[in-house]
């Protein structure tokens, strides 16, 4: 009787389990579970290592955090990026850039930020990727001032970025390609370059082009962009010579009714860089510090040498306008520029010289914003006035960007 009822109760046990595997419905539903199951299973899998694949900087980012192989730098990074909020531009793999330059094949240049190859993307646009040097100080925060600063404008005047790739220390900005070069192999041509001169007019259009993507960065973004690195290394052509505001690796980011800007160093290339950057008494950093810049380039523009030289034994022979210019157009004389020019040419550069001219003044309220640079230059010769002589102390000697130097002393 016991063995009985331990009996009943073991089937009891087992009695659901025996009626599913008996009963035809059931067994035609086990059946369909199955083969959905494996269905799932491959489909699933493969779905699942597309989405891997697609997404690997987030998913590798994903297990460095939680590995704690991310270092604070790193961190710091996608942190702020992520607090931006959608960027508008793609974020790709390092992959997908070594891909993209055939493993880096064609150098377009160097410089002290890292190194620029040509590209090509899938849709067949070409493209220029800068790889950012990992041995730079300021590598991430020039980084992260390029990516917030530039993948929020929208100008004919300013290169597009086209995305990012940020995998550690690995760090590349891509950029729509510019098959003209920078300004600055037209402004200072060598003897051995074969570059073709720009003309007279070509280079007043470049002015105003370059003054117009000034002006929608200080005034028609939501946030004010300063640049605070204008030069002709900066400012990049398309295939028509269009001129294009690029490298925002130094750009400072402001609201729009703030005047002053508050600085913790230096920030420039020496010849260009305004005088209050290095000596508060002047006057504070705003967007006049743009203005200075863009009117030491336009200076050169029409002179074709650099306006700072190091090698000059007194620093009122740093200044090219200083040198020559400005004497020249105090008593009415020939400007004494290279090359033939005819009565339209030579008024054309004298209107960019006295445009330069106001622009480089000592202090940054006797400057013009940048919508009045256009004014200027778009406006007839006989209702500018002469600007006053400028005067200025001399930057340091070195050929070197000084954007690591400290603000807290009186001079650079």
């Amino acid at each position: 009787m016991t063995m009985r009822i331990e009996m009943l109760v073991d089937t009891s046990k087992v009695f659901p389990l025996l009626i599913f595997r008996r009963n035809p419905y059931f067994q035609k539903r086990s059946r369909i579970l199955k083969k959905w199951g494996f269905l799932g299973t491959g489909i699933g899998l493969p779905l699942i290592a597309v989405i891997i694949c697609r997404n690997k900087a987030k998913v590798w980012k994903f297990i460095k955090n939680q590995l704690g192989l991310m270092n604070k730098h790193d961190r710091n990074i996608e942190a702020f990026l992520e607090s931006q909020g959608p960027l508008g531009i793609k974020r790709y793999n390092f992959s997908d850039v070594k891909k993209m330059t055939n493993s880096f094949k064609v150098k377009l240049g160097e410089g002290g930020y890292g190194s620029v190859y040509k590209g090509k993307l899938p849709n067949g646009s070409s493209v220029a990727v800068k790889m950012l040097n990992d041995s730079k100080r300021n590598n991430g925060e020039e980084f992260v001032n390029e990516v917030a600063s530039i993948s929020k404008t929208s100008h004919v005047n300013v290169v597009t970025l086209v995305g990012f790739c940020l995998e550690g220390s690995r760090k590349a900005l891509i950029y729509e390609f510019m098959p003209n070069g920078s300004l600055e192999k037209f402004v200072h041509k060598k003897a051995d370059q074969s570059t073709p001169a720009l003309s007279w007019d070509k280079l007043y259009q470049i002015a105003i082009g370059i003054a117009k993507g000034l002006e929608y960065l200080h005034k028609g973004c939501n946030t004010k962009i300063v640049h605070f690195d204008i030069k002709p290394h900066n400012i990049l052509l398309d295939e028509n010579y269009r001129p294009k505001i690029s490298d925002f690796g130094l750009a400072k980011l402001g609201t729009k009714d703030e005047s002053i800007m508050s600085m913790s160093y230096a920030r420039g290339t020496v010849g260009y860089v305004a005088p209050e950057m290095c000596n508060k008494s002047f006057g504070g950093v705003s967007h006049k510090s743009d203005v200075y810049s863009y009117g030491m380039m336009l200076l050169e523009m029409v002179g074709g040498q650099k306006n700072a030289n190091v090698e000059a034994s007194r620093s009122s022979e740093i200044y090219f306008p200083q040198l020559v210019i400005y004497k020249k157009l105090e008593v009415g004389s020939d400007l004494g520029l290279d090359g033939v020019m005819s009565t339209e040419e030579n008024e054309l550069a004298k209107k960019m010289i006295m445009v330069g001219l106001w622009c480089i003044q000592t202090i940054p309220s006797q400057r013009p914003t940048i919508s009045r640079v256009i004014d200027m230059l778009e406006g007839s010769m006989d209702s500018m006035e002469m600007p006053p002589k400028p005067t200025m102390s001399s930057p340091p000697r070195s050929t070197t960007d000084f954007s690591t130097a400290s603000l807290s002393g009186d001079s650079c």
